[in-house]
């Protein structure tokens, strides 16, 4: 999975998660549009540990694909019923608890 890491101006950590296998590419679906070809998305590859921890870390996490929002649901960070799929690309974003 590729994750690449913004920060908020308070200094939060915003994450962008995505499978690597649709890194790049744009899908739309009527007026739904999931757009992974934009720098937002392209960041580094990393295990599934290292991107848990930063789960933990995280103010906002942007995630999408079925390997990074099976992790996120794994992880129970999202409800099944919060997945949003967009030319059958699962997509979500989840406002951590603080």
């Amino acid at each position: 999975m590729i994750v690449k890491t913004h920060k908020t101006e308070n200094g939060q950590l915003i994450l962008a998660v995505c499978d690597k296998d649709i890194l790049g590419k744009k899908f739309v679906d009527n007026d739904l549009q999931l757009d992974l070809s934009s720098n937002f998305y392209k960041g580094k590859e990393m295990s599934e540990d290292e991107i848990k921890n930063l789960f933990r870390a995280a103010y906002i996490i942007n995630i999408a694909g079925k390997k990074s929002v099976a992790l996120a649901l794994k992880e129970g960070l999202i409800n099944e019923n919060k997945i949003l799929f967009i030319k059958n690309i699962p997509h979500a974003q989840i406002l951590m608890e603080s």
